[in-house]
């Protein structure tokens, strides 16, 4: 595929924090680990990788803004630009020596997500796409899954931990769903959940209480292979109120319908 001179950037920090994801994680028992929250872990690799792309993509471009997990958001001078970084997606799961996790980074130009890339260091698998050019995986063309029957479909989902999330909401959701749908995983990196469903793996996912660096280049990337995404409510507010719901055309109608009749219990 041909990418735009901002995809390499973007794909070159991706890569670069890669390499020192992998590096820690071959060494997971001897990293420095704090305590964020109940059951959320902070490393010192998490905030490593964010500073890799950090410097990369503002060394490429100065001027734009950037929002990340660890650091929050720096105001740049071109305010039609910033980044959406989330340097390690999937954190618990790193730390755990699961080999499920990404760095993921989006792209948002005039409040509309352009690029996005998530790249999973621990199988060297890349996933981009760019706004009207299509979706990929390691050079290969991403389509959505064609299954049209949710029975016959498998979604991937979020799992509210402690101290985070309405678990009574899930509760009820995960029921509505448990009782349509063939299979429902839980794979615990978000960002590498949403380039599953762009690459056909899943055929839809869902999940609430996101944050905008969850989700914004998997957004991308299923849009850029043919599926749709909204939030819980079918509306197009992902990145303001947290939550998502993603598939190819009738199962993400499908999904979207099981959801909001679990969500009125």
């Amino acid at each position: 595929m041909l990418r735009s001179a901002l995809l390499n950037v973007m794909v070159g920090a991706a890569l670069k924090a890669g390499r020192s994801l992998k590096r820690d994680f071959g060494e997971v028992e001897n990293l420095q680990v704090s305590v964020k929250g109940p059951g959320d872990f902070v490393s010192a690799a998490d905030r490593k990788a964010e500073q890799i792309v950090k410097t990369e993509l503002l060394k490429a471009r100065p001027g734009y803004s950037f929002i990340g997990e660890e650091g929050g958001k720096v105001e740049g001078t071109d305010e039609t630009h910033t980044w959406i970084v989330d340097p390690l997606d999937g954190t618990t799961n790193f730390l755990h020596g699961i080999p499920q996790f990404a760095v993921s980074i989006a792209l948002e130009r005039n409040g509309v997500l352009v690029a996005g890339v998530v790249y999973n260091p621990a199988i060297d698998e890349l996933y981009v796409a760019e706004r009207g050019t299509g979706a990929f995986l390691n050079d290969r063309r991403l389509r959505v899954s064609a299954r049209r029957k949710p029975e016959d479909s498998v979604v991937g989902c979020g799992t509210p931990h402690i101290g985070r999330g309405d678990h009574v909401q899930y509760r009820n959701e995960l029921k509505v769903v448990q009782s349509r749908f063939g299979g429902i995983r839980r794979m615990g990196a978000c960002a590498l959940d949403l380039a599953y469903v762009a690459a056909g793996r899943f055929d839809g996912f869902w999940e609430r209480g996101v944050k905008p660096w969850d989700v914004a280049a998997g957004i991308v990337l299923i849009r850029e292979a043919g599926g749709f995404v909204t939030d819980c409510d079918g509306h197009d507010n992902m990145l303001l109120n947290g939550d998502i719901c993603a598939g190819n055309e009738p199962i993400q109608k499908a999904l979207l319908q099981s959801v909001k009749e679990g969500q009125r219990g």
